[in-house]
């Protein structure tokens, strides 16, 4: 019989851990964190001139979308795992390196296969910073004696939402400067200085892992080797699932295949039986069914995203081909999005510490189903302003729904379960950005024409109701 337990945690003889200590490692997981939604969102802008230069259609230079996210709810999962068993820090490192490698191979990327192939990597590096990062801050705020309460580290976590929601909000724009001055390619050189300063800064200022390992032999057995506790089948299973469910997604548009459906709900069925038996899951099931107000975060969470990248990607697609604006302009007319969300996550704060986080939850699930009928407003002949003003309350609820949620995770989770808790977080923002990623597939795979924009308005409208009626009657928090 083996017994292994390993943990990763800051190390008990180094310096006292202060709240300039918890800032500095703030600061580190906030720029390491701020490459996922970076990524994820700056291609919305250079998906057209991605698809010229390869001569593919829209169906399928979106995998650069779906590729990125199914690979992205993978890391954060396999992430916490590895953390626990070679240190949060050394983790966080391999995945900088990994999003610096696959930016610089992108760039000379000979074909399309190539090019998708670099994505799935870069969203494996950039998607275990939030785990990994977590763990860190949980570490420190355990040794300080504040993890019971989130108001003491509330800064920090301010810090990497406001980081991570203002990179995600400033992507196009940040893109369409960049593609529209040099090309697609500069959206994947823009990550080569960022990584270097954020390895570099890493070094410095995170504190070293202390990895604790120790296995019991008996019966002549030996501990199971790293690759047999990444539990292979657990994640061969995830990634059928939800394949399988986003091209029965995808062909609802040109006739159902019902039968994928089927493959993702047995796929799903079996992935939950695995995970409950497995010696090291993939998934924390367990946590999940035991935990109601985690299950609660979650759900909102996927919901979230679903509005939140359906909006991002189907605005800048539908002002490139139905208004005519180039990337520049695109981008620009983005900007107030990522401005205003800017402003309202330092409202949310104020608002997450006053009220706590089931009003800022309240508030912007409210905020959201407003936010997306104002879509319905926007047709052909739509002037600037109208765009200006409507991107602008877009930005609006999306500060108020990441920090009232991050808040509420760290809330309702233990210390020991904030590693495995924070990937599945991350995992299930991934899952709601490919189910994003297939209504936009559905609504635009005829064309892009100002009918599918108020479609997705309705759907994501109808969305945010629900989140709204599910967080006035089911958000609790802990007392």
């Amino acid at each position: 019989m083996t017994r292994l337990t390993t943990h990763s945690s800051i190390q008990p003889d180094a310096k006292p851990h202060s709240d300039k200590l918890i800032r500095k490692i703030a600061w580190v997981v906030a720029l390491g964190v701020l490459l996922n939604p970076l990524n994820s969102s700056m291609i919305a802008v250079a998906l057209m001139r991605i698809g010229t230069e390869f001569q593919v259609n829209l169906a399928t230079v979106t995998w650069l979308l779906s590729g990125f996210y199914l690979a992205g709810a993978i890391g954060p999962s396999l992430a916490g795992k590895l953390s626990d068993l070679f240190g949060a820090k050394r983790i966080f490192l391999s995945g900088l390196s990994l999003v610096l490698l696959s930016s610089v191979v992108a760039v000379w990327a000979p074909n399309f296969g190539m090019l998708l192939a670099m994505r799935i990597i870069q969203a494996l590096g950039s998607a275990v910073a939030f785990p990994a990062g977590m763990s860190m801050l949980r570490a420190a705020a355990t040794q300080q004696g504040a993890k019971d309460d989130p108001n003491r580290i509330a800064s920090a976590l301010a810090l990497v939402s406001i980081m991570a929601n203002v990179m995600a909000a400033f992507g196009p724009t940040l893109g369409g400067i960049l593609v529209g001055s040099i090309g697609w390619q500069s959206i994947f050189w823009i990550n080569i200085p960022i990584t270097l300063a954020t390895l570099w800064i890493a070094r410095a200022w995170l504190p070293k892992d202390q990895v604790v390992q120790e296995a019991t032999i008996a019966n002549g057995t030996v501990a199971a080797p790293v690759w047999k506790r990444m539990d292979i089948p657990g994640i061969g299973l995830f990634v059928l699932m939800l394949t399988t469910l986003m091209l029965f997604l995808l062909s609802l548009s040109d006739g159902m295949s019902w039968w994928l459906l089927i493959v993702s709900l047995i796929t799903g069925t079996v992935l939950v039986w695995w995970e409950k038996h497995a010696t090291s899951p993939f998934m924390n099931i367990h946590m999940i069914t035991s935990n109601r107000r985690l299950r609660f975060v979650y759900v909102q969470y996927i919901g979230v995203n679903v509005v939140f990248y359906s909006l991002f990607f189907c605005i800048p697609l539908w002002l490139d081909q139905v208004k005519g604006y180039d990337p520049k302009t695109t981008g620009l007319l983005m900007l107030p999005l990522a401005g205003l969300g800017v402003i309202m996550t330092s409202v949310a704060v104020k608002c997450n510490k006053r009220f706590g986080y089931r009003t800022t939850i309240i508030v912007g699930n409210l905020l959201l189903v407003a936010s997306t009928l104002l879509l319905l407003l926007l047709g052909e002949n739509s002037s600037m302003l109208l765009i200006l003003v409507v991107n602008a309350v877009l930005g609006i609820p999306n500060g108020f729904n990441n920090m009232g949620l991050q808040t509420a995770l760290y809330d309702v989770t233990s210390p020991e379960e904030t590693g495995a808790a924070s990937g599945l977080y991350v995992t299930f923002r991934s899952i709601g950005s490919i189910l994003s990623t297939s209504l936009l597939g559905i609504t635009f795979g005829g064309g892009i024409r100002s009918e599918g924009l108020h479609t997705i308005a309705l759907i994501t409208a109808g969305l945010a109701i629900l989140l709204l009626i599910g967080s006035i009657s089911r958000v609790r928090p802990k007392v």
